[in-house]
């Protein structure tokens, strides 16, 4: 840019920077000034402008309504391709040559990073990739030589020794089958799509789900690392044995037995832990010196075996000659062919003993030996002996050259196998280290990468910095730590020890493979289309069989405790994992299961012993679509305890396309809301074009088949004689009207605000049940529901009944104890009798005063708005009439009224009277005012207001009052009085539930 002479801040730098062209003439900038450049080109700064003006004038006539810049570069983007009719669905379904040109672009990320769903986007997390280390090098590799490794070199010779040759190829054969079926089912599952990281662990987790693939994959990652531990330990034992016995600190010559021994693993100790230090110092330079030195040991191990059957084909031959030195006072050889000692049918390892018999003649004497010594408690002839070695004859044999051994220690301090090699022991003895070093590396190296895969699938939140790693996504705290779990390994030191434990975990890890496979072939999910053909959900089925076979052949107590430690995962995932939803088979069995079950429940209802309330929570939203009773939720938690079936229901006024986001943060609030609440159930928002049919589609239409709410929890309308919550005290009734027309229990709850939250804790108090009518037992049942839960659990239960005059209350108090006895309820029972009392002039005026407003509104034929004015004046003018003299309500003053109110108060404006004969009468409006109450009114209010006196004087102090509610009206007429009564009966009393039984029996003192 320099080169034009124009400073950075230039505007038009970037237009005439590299080269100004006119026509055929070109006008370099590093040849020429700025104005000249300028003065020559210009008109070619006019013409754009001018295009630019002309391409402002077309956008702005376009005939499209909504076309804008972007609409125009959209469509000149797709235009040609034959695309026109999808350009606006272009951003989220993008044309089929993109999605094939992504696919066929697609590259295998490293092991342990995200998933490839998430990372095709993320261009950032491709600049600096880990380093790739291929088939050969990442599977072919490390497999070789976790099967030629310390097993093959140390102990398949003592194996063949102790089981024999039948016995030792039985053991092998099951282990292959294992490992054969297995590698089916994983062939199956790998081939199912791609498999970007984590391996096992990423195949079981995609097809069992997070909870198992996560307890699943830190079993797996457990026995990877106590492998590295194992590796390191034979590693150390070859050295220490067979390469240089005198490099040990802990000395173990002279020593015999158990202290032989605790030397033996003290060196084990010290070295074991230098040898891991400096691995993991290698692991963490770089995976590339891994690869480069896994060549190295490989070559090694190959040349081992090439040695082994070299020396095979040698002893066919030349049989070898194994020395075995005795005391030479017995007359024995010194060197003598390899014989085999048997007790019995048993093969007895030479250490410890030195003569294969149980006496010998020495002069005129019968002596044991050590071999006596070693099964009695004496050395004399009379001890006490163990008793198979009592039955049973020592006898010597001939071993069988290239496969007898028995010699855990080996030949003159030499491996067996090493031996029989040819051309010199030496090989085997360094190809059997190499082998366990390099397998160790191995280790070391893909149990780090497995930690990094689960960490950051966040399915376990306390492994997440785990998922961190240096800049090229080397895993170095999951290195760190993996060196400390195989640190443990090294402690115990025994080889014998570890390797059953990483056998478990294994085991375990094959078994989950052939059951993913197994339950993706039986379910047939659509996704499963394995390109691999040669498998069978049998096959699966016999390898997960013999996995589970040989954890409990192995070692019964390592595989429980394998079983724990995966539970304790699985739930821990599930209770505070993060969710994650990859298609698994478990959802499938889950599907599968669900749809049976539903099937089941169809057959008929439940029986009474199995009824429980399976709730529908009616919530009511505010504008910002936020729960207005967030209590509802509390005690429904503390009625359910998580038990049985809970809907959580809201409605959205208004049409389903344009109110559909309101109905979906309506429906993220109420699930936020139930976790918080810990209410396990479903949420269910429905819209409509009023919230009277909302909630009624929510009654009808909730759950799913014989999955349905039996019970609607709803909370008193509060405030309802105020007209702008008139609507909810219309919907309140026609909620009770249809709960009683579908037999659904009701339950309502009063002062839902004072009702406890789940963190409270209620130290004493009573929950006073008020039996007055029988409806099904579900009042009873209720409270000792409650009581299961922690905040209402100190509380105890009182009931009470009511008892007529004529009714014996003695008796009534002792049919009621029993009834509680068989129902095995614990509670205090209280029969109370109400007499007959004289008519108090409070309930007189209060019937007359409820029975004149809605005569008033019948009448005077209101539409609804004038309605509830009206009720709101004519409960401002209640106290006027009394039971002796009623008087006509006084007009109400011009400064009472407003100007919109003018025209509400038809019954005291002139010009109303006249438009409505009701009220041109002033002899009816007197008459209205003179009328008597109604019978059935006036018993309603003095039966509902002396029933209020009993249970406040009684239960005032009570923590909860469960009450039987009353019926709706038939009619629509007594709506008002409906919901006065209920006022009244719980005037005074602080946490009330009214409760309506759903016309069944819903307890049985049956067993």
């Amino acid at each position: 840019k320099n080169a034009c002479g124009v400073s950075d801040d230039t505007a038009a730098i970037s237009f005439f920077s590299i080269t100004c062209k006119c026509d055929d003439i070109d006008f370099t900038c590093r040849k020429i000034q700025w104005e000249q450049c300028l003065t020559n080109c210009k008109w070619i700064i006019i013409i754009i402008m001018v295009l630019i003006n002309v391409m402002h004038n077309v956008i702005e006539s376009s005939p499209f309504i909504n076309s804008s810049t972007s609409d125009v570069e959209k469509s000149q983007q797709y235009d040609g391709k034959n695309m026109a009719l999808f350009e606006e669905e272009m951003d989220t379904s993008p044309m089929v040559s993109s999605l094939l040109s992504s696919l066929a672009n697609y590259s295998n990320l490293t092991q342990g990073s995200k998933e490839h769903e998430e990372a095709e986007n993320n261009e950032e997390a491709r600049k600096k990739t880990a380093p790739r280390m291929g088939t050969l090098m990442g599977v072919y590799l490390p497999c070789m030589q976790n099967i030629l490794g310390v097993i093959l070199f140390l102990r398949m010779t003592w194996l063949v020794g102790a089981g024999g040759v039948l016995g030792t190829f039985i053991i092998v054969f099951m282990c292959c089958s294992t490992t054969m079926l297995t590698a089916i089912s994983m062939s199956a599952i790998a081939t199912n799509g791609v498999v970007p990281a984590g391996g096992s662990y990423y195949m079981i987790s995609r097809s069992l789900g997070p909870e198992f693939g996560g307890a699943v994959g830190i079993c797996f990652y457990l026995g990877t690392t106590f492998a590295g531990a194992m590796y390191i330990l034979g590693c150390i034992e070859i050295l220490l044995i067979y390469i240089v016995p005198a490099a040990a600190i802990f000395k173990m010559e002279g020593l015999e037995g158990a202290e032989a021994e605790a030397a033996l693993l003290n060196n084990m100790r010290v070295y074991g832990t230098i040898v891991l230090s400096f691995m993991a110092l290698v692991v963490f330079v770089g995976v590339k010196y891994v690869n480069k030195l896994a060549l190295v040991f490989l070559a090694c191990v190959i040349l081992s075996i090439l040695a082994v059957y070299a020396g095979v084909i040698k002893t066919s031959f030349d049989p070898p000659f194994f020395p075995i030195h005795f005391r030479s006072d017995y007359n024995y050889a010194a060197l003598i062919l390899c014989r085999v000692c048997l007790l019995g049918n048993r093969t007895l390892v030479s250490k410890g003993f030195d003569i294969c018999a149980k006496t010998i003649e020495q002069g005129n004497a019968t002596v044991t030996t050590k071999l006596w010594r070693a099964f009695c408690d004496s050395e004399f002839l009379n001890a006490t002996c163990d008793e198979y070695f009592t039955s049973n004859n020592v006898s010597q044999i001939q071993g069988i050259p290239g496969i007898t051994s028995g010699i855990l220690a080996g030949v003159n301090g030499n491996l067996v196998i090493g031996t029989l090699a040819w051309p010199s022991p030496w090989v085997i003895v360094f190809g059997s280290f190499f082998s366990t070093c390099g397998a160790g590396l191995q280790s070391l190296t893909g149990a780090p990468r497995l930690l990094q895969a689960i960490a950051r699938d966040s399915i376990i939140p306390f492994l997440r910095v785990f998922g961190h790693g240096k800049a090229n996504g080397e895993p170095t705290w999951a290195l760190l730590l993996t060196a400390c779990i195989c640190e443990t390994g090294i402690l115990i030191a025994s080889l014998d020890a570890v390797a059953p434990i990483l056998s478990m975990f294994f085991l375990m890890c094959y078994m989950f493979v052939n059951l993913a496979c197994a339950l993706q072939t039986l379910l047939r999910t659509p996704n499963w289309r394995p390109r691999f053909k040669f498998y069978h959900w049998a096959l699966s089925l016999l390898g997960m069989s013999l996995c589970l076979t040989l954890m409990f052949l192995c070692s019964w107590y390592y595989a429980i405790v394998a079983m724990v430690i995966a539970s304790c995962i699985y739930k821990y995932i599930e209770f505070c994992g993060a969710e994650k939803e990859w298609g698994d088979g478990i959802r499938g069995i889950s599907l599968s299961a669900a749809r049976y079950a539903l099937m089941r429940l169809e057959e008929g209802p439940p029986h009474t012993k199995n009824w429980r309330p399976q709730i529908l929570v009616l919530m009511s939203l505010d504008g910002e679509q936020s729960v207005e009773q967030p209590r509802l939720l509390s005690l429904t938690s503390q009625l359910k305890a998580g038990k049985g079936l809970t809907i959580v229901g809201a409605c959205v006024e208004g049409t389903y396309l344009n109110n559909q986001p309101q109905a979906q943060k309506a429906d993220q609030v109420c699930m936020k809301l139930m976790e918080v609440e810990k209410v396990k159930g479903f949420s269910q928002v429905v819209i409509s074009s009023n919230l009277r049919d909302a909630t009624s589609h929510l009654i009808q239409a909730g759950g799913l088949g014989g999955l349905r709410h039996n019970t609607v929890l709803v909370s008193f309308p509060k405030n309802w004689k105020q007209a702008e919550e008139h609507h909810r005290c219309r919907n309140f009734i026609e909620v009770v009207r249809e709960t009683t027309a579908a037999h659904l229990a009701l339950l309502v709850t009063k002062n839902i605000s004072a009702y406890p939250s789940n963190g409270e804790r209620f130290t004493e108090g009573h929950i006073d049940v008020w039996w007055i009518v029988h409806d099904g037992g579900l009042l009873m049942l209720l409270p000792f529901l409650l009581r299961q839960h922690k905040v209402w659990r100190k509380c105890k239960i009182r009931i009470f009944t009511v008892a007529q005059m004529d009714d014996n209350s003695i008796q009534m108090k002792k049919d009621l104890m029993t009834f509680l006895y068989h129902l095995r309820f614990d509670a205090e029972v209280e029969v109370v009798e109400m007499h007959d009392s004289d008519i108090s002039a409070y309930t007189y005026e209060k019937t007359l005063v409820m029975e004149q407003r809605s005569q008033i509104l019948k009448e005077m034929h209101l539409t609804k708005n004038e309605r509830e004015r009206e009720v709101q004046l004519i409960q401002g003018k209640n106290a006027t009439p009394t039971p002796t003299s009623p008087t006509s309500p006084t007009a109400p003053t011009p400064a009472a009224v407003t100007p919109g109110e003018e025209v509400q108060m038809t019954w005291t404006d002139e010009t109303e009277k006249t438009n409505n004969p009701a009220v041109a009468n002033p002899e009816s409006v007197k008459d209205m005012f003179n009328m008597k109450p109604n019978q059935s009114n006036f018993r309603r209010m003095h039966h509902a207001q002396e029933l209020n006196g009993v249970i406040v004087k009684k239960s005032k102090e009570a923590k909860l009052v469960l009450l039987n509610m009353p019926g709706p009206p038939k009619n629509r007429n007594g709506e008002e009085n409906y919901m006065e009564f209920l006022e009244v009966l719980t005037e005074g009393l602080n946490r009330v539930l009214l409760v309506r039984g759903g016309g069944r029996e819903v307890i049985t003192i049956y067993s």
